[in-house]
């Protein structure tokens, strides 16, 4: 057997058995010394060693003949299961070898890394894509289920598309409302994920609903009709209107309306310049209130507070400390008593009232604390402020109703 072995080498690499009785005992020696190595072990520095001289070459060694390529594959190589033609053997050493398995093609493993990596980074942006659908020109995205209910139902604005949450949780009833309301006014509704409302209504707390409508608009005292508010002529009336002086938080603005809309406030105006707009923040901030109170502006607040003044209204300021204003008497919302119509007047969130619109007021309001104050907290929010305001006069008027 290991006869007809080495003439099978020898006829390969076309040698005669003469000639390479040194080389085939030197080759079957490095052979079974590379089976001992210890797995995993770089070879040793400096090339293979050769076997003892043999022969009568005086005891000088004779370096092994050079094999051809050809050879060394057949040498190093194993036979498939299937009768295939031989495959070659990874060195023990290497870092891709593994005991029993084909040694893959170069680069294989990390190509098909890859593009696994690739495929699954774009199924999670595609997942995470919004839903893409075309919005009206001039729109904005109401959110929120009061002020989307409100809206809705009070028809003020116009309506393109409803987005809902797709839920079975327990504001399934809810959700089936929204749909009922939209398909009465022919509004298309649209089924989508939580992310895409989030991604509609920019991140803000939308309660699973989102509605593209129309903007909403202050109305202009000029233009607008005459309210039914009965005989403002009679002195004796009491009507309460709401004066906003350059509010700029629309969160301010929406607890504002919110509170105006509870207590029965007759109308509101606030200023054009330097005003927050009635936003779909302003709407939720007022959940809603804003969809059913109609809210006035004017670009001159002081001609209009000379106009009422005139028509014998009581022009109300506030003030944060109890202190005379330019001679104008300053008391406790507490002891303000009233009998004929009155304007309350608020002022911006940092500044308060302007000097001029001060000097036109009869009176100025102001809150107690109910401790002594530490200095940088010596005031309330503008909004929980009025709201105590108009809960102090509104009261009055309730009491009289009566």
């Amino acid at each position: 057997m290991e006869q007809a072995l080495k003439s099978g080498v020898w006829r390969a690499v076309g040698l005669s058995p003469a000639s390479c009785g040194r080389w085939w005992w030197g080759l079957r020696y490095r052979s079974t010394r590379e089976q001992r190595l210890p797995p995993f072990a770089p070879p040793a520095a400096g090339g293979d060693e050769a076997g003892p001289a043999r022969g009568g070459d005086g005891g000088r060694q004779l370096p092994p003949p050079a094999v051809p390529e050809a050879s060394r594959a057949v040498t190093h190589s194993r036979t498939s299961h299937e009768g295939l033609a031989p495959q070659r053997q990874p060195r023990p050493w290497h870092k891709s070898y593994e005991r029993g398995a084909r040694p893959a093609a170069p680069g294989s493993r990390e190509l098909w890394s890859s593009g696994e990596g690739d495929s699954s980074k774009a199924r999670k942006r595609q997942e995470q894509k919004p839903l893409l659908i075309e919005r009206t020109k001039g729109s904005e995205i109401l959110f929120g289920i009061a002020p989307c209910s409100l809206a809705l139902s009070q028809s003020r604005r116009d309506v393109f598309n409803l987005f809902l949450k797709e839920s079975s949780g327990p504001r399934r009833l809810v959700m089936s409302e929204f749909v009922l309301q939209a398909v009465a006014r022919g509004v298309p509704v649209h089924h989508v994920k939580g992310r895409e409302l989030d991604a509609l209504c920019r991140g803000r707390v939308h309660q699973g609903v989102c509605l593209e409508v129309t903007p909403l608009r202050f109305k202009s005292l000029e233009e607008a009709e005459k309210p039914d508010l009965g005989d403002e002529e009679n002195p004796k009336q009491q009507l309460i209107w709401l004066v906003l002086e350059q509010i700029q938080d629309p969160m301010n603005l929406g607890a504002l309306l919110r509170s105006a809309y509870f207590l029965g406030v007759d109308r509101v105006v606030t200023s054009q310049r330097n005003s927050c707009p009635l936003t779909p923040t302003v709407s939720k901030a007022s959940s809603g209130a804003v969809e059913v109170l109609d809210v006035y502006s004017t670009d001159d607040i002081q001609s209009f507070l000379k106009a009422k003044t005139a028509e014998g209204w009581e022009v109300v300021g506030t003030v944060t400390k109890p202190e005379g204003v330019e001679n104008v008497p300053v008391i406790s919302c507490l002891e303000f008593r009233w009998s004929k119509p009155v304007i309350i007047v608020i002022g911006n969130e940092g500044d308060g009232l302007s000097l001029e619109t001060q000097l036109l007021c009869h009176r100025m309001l102001a809150i107690p604390p109910g401790r002594a104050l530490h200095p940088g907290i010596e005031s309330l929010n503008v909004s929980v402020a009025t709201g105590i305001f108009l809960h102090s006069i509104c009261s009055q008027k309730l009491r009289h109703s009566d």
